[in-house]
């Protein structure tokens, strides 16, 4: 648990730093310590592994098998189900949304782990 709350907090530290957040650096490791427990393989609830070597290939311009939603579309945070899906705004997503707010079963992603990734996505979501 140390070890996660330490990778997150230099993850937020990196991205406040006013620079683009970086998806190995900065997005990566929070995926890989809140979210890829329960999304490991793609097989899971929402269908989507969340690996390391498997989430920006399931993230970015891929829709959920679930609702159709874009996951992460580039350069619009608005309309990315992924944040929907961790600010709890997913059930009212044009009425296509499904499921509880993430992570299920744990406390929500800091405000500034989710500010990090809005920066990502508005920044075109890229692969850096």
């Amino acid at each position: 648990m140390r070890v996660a709350a330490f990778a997150l907090l230099v993850a937020v530290d990196a991205a406040s730093a006013g620079s683009v957040p970086s998806f190995e650096t900065d997005i990566a490791p929070v995926l890989r310590t809140r979210c890829a427990a329960c999304h490991m393989t793609g097989t899971e609830a929402g269908n989507i592994a969340l690996g390391p070597d498997d989430a920006y290939e399931n993230l970015v311009g891929v829709a959920s098998p679930t609702t159709g939603l874009v996951r992460v579309t580039p350069g619009k945070p608005e309309a990315s189900y992924l944040l929907m899906k961790l600010d709890g705004t997913g059930l009212d997503a044009a009425g296509k949304g499904k499921g509880m707010r993430m992570p299920l079963g744990a406390a929500p992603l800091p405000e500034e782990s989710i500010r990090m990734i809005r920066d990502w996505i508005a920044a075109g979501a890229p692969r850096n």
